[in-house]
């Protein structure tokens, strides 16, 4: 054998070789993107109510793409995923947390464990939460889009002022 035949033969196990580590190096992001989206259901993720959100649910919030998650009455959008929902949730009674009214749903804003803010449909039941990670993107878009699904939920209550509750 030939120095001349011995190159091609390196040449070639290299490349095979540099497309294996490329391969193996990116199996891991390729099984990111596929992979569910671990989840905790909420204690009431079995209502028949939440099984109307889910099948609602839209392919893109705030443009990002919905991944599948593990859990039942969940959804998730973004890799990684930076909106995250639960139907079945305690729906919370009166707070003083700001609420907002958004394509006629009322939503709860806490906002203490920014940059990772919760929105609770307020009023409905079964509650429903969705959790956004705002350094990424606008919570508000994201109620914007999941409202209608919200309206699946019967709503009990409303959010009021406090001049409305004191009859000014």
């Amino acid at each position: 054998m030939t120095s001349h035949e011995i190159r091609p033969r390196r040449t070639r196990a290299r490349r095979m070789l540099a497309a294996g580590i490329a391969g193996v190096a990116l199996a891991p992001l390729l099984a990111a993107c596929a992979g569910e989206v671990p989840m905790e259901p909420a204690a009431d993720a079995n209502s028949p109510a939440c099984a109307d959100v889910i099948v609602r649910l839209p392919d893109t919030v705030a443009e990002l793409d919905r991944r599948t998650t593990n859990a039942q009455s969940t959804g998730a959008w973004g890799d990684p995923a930076v909106v995250q929902l639960r139907c079945g949730i305690e729906p919370s009674g009166p707070t003083t947390d700001t609420c907002v009214n958004v394509n006629g749903v009322d939503w709860i804003i806490d906002e203490s464990a920014a940059p990772l803010y919760r929105f609770e449909a307020y009023g409905r039941s079964p509650g429903l939460e969705v959790f956004v990670e705002s350094e990424q993107l606008s919570g508000t878009d994201v109620v914007n889009d999941l409202s209608a699904v919200a309206r699946e939920l019967p709503q009990e209550r409303k959010c009021t002022s406090l001049a409305e509750n004191l009859g000014m």
